[in-house]
């Protein structure tokens, strides 16, 4: 029985000048800021159509939790940070520092969706949960992946940590996609 090898998962191909990962990546990222770009411009539509805003009277601040707005954001960003430093771990060979700051980045995504759950209790407000819940499942998603990564998908440290820490670097793409998307919904939601 002979093994299949999938080409370009370390080198860059030669076409594209990026290894398949990263350039699948990159499509996938093309299509949820497609995705997001839709509902941020819904929203936009939806505001600037509306008499009033927000529709029960009173300015979105008084509305929503300002202060847990801002603490989350500023778990998202130090998670960017974990995530590049756990990239940076395994680029200067060090699992267990990856480990580490693959672990606080996990860590920080749940905090973020705890603070979310709190803040959820007392509002109903369509708009503001469509887009932070699709952000949400877009949090889980990562902590899926990244948890992977922090568990069994570390064992391809062991025969090829090129290609492991790619899948790193793709995951931090998605990772930082995902803050990315955050810095766009908490002024819009919450400042405006």
């Amino acid at each position: 029985m002979s093994e299949t090898v999938i080409p370009y998962v370390v080198k860059p191909h030669p076409v594209t000048g990026l290894p398949n990962g990263k350039f699948g990546i990159w499509l996938f990222l093309a299509s949820e800021v497609m995705l997001f770009g839709a509902l941020f411009s819904s929203y936009v539509l939806i505001r600037t159509g509306a008499p009033q805003w927000p529709p029960e009277g009173g300015l979105s601040s008084e509305i929503l939790n300002v202060p847990l707005g801002t603490f989350n954001t500023a778990v998202l960003i130090t998670s960017s940070i974990t995530m590049v430093l756990a990239w940076a771990s395994c680029k200067m060979g060090s699992l267990s520092r990856f480990k580490m700051w693959m672990g606080g980045t996990v860590f920080l995504a749940l905090v973020f969706l705890v603070v979310k759950y709190f803040e959820y209790s007392d509002k109903f407000l369509a708009v503001y949960f469509l887009l932070t819940g699709l952000h949400g499942l877009h949090i889980v998603g990562g902590i899926v992946v990244n948890t992977f990564l922090l568990t069994a998908g570390s064992k391809m440290w062991q025969t090829d940590p090129e290609h492991f820490t790619n899948r790193v670097e793709n995951a931090g793409l998605y990772w930082h996609f995902v803050d990315l998307v955050w810095i766009f919904l908490f002024p819009s939601l919450y400042l405006l």
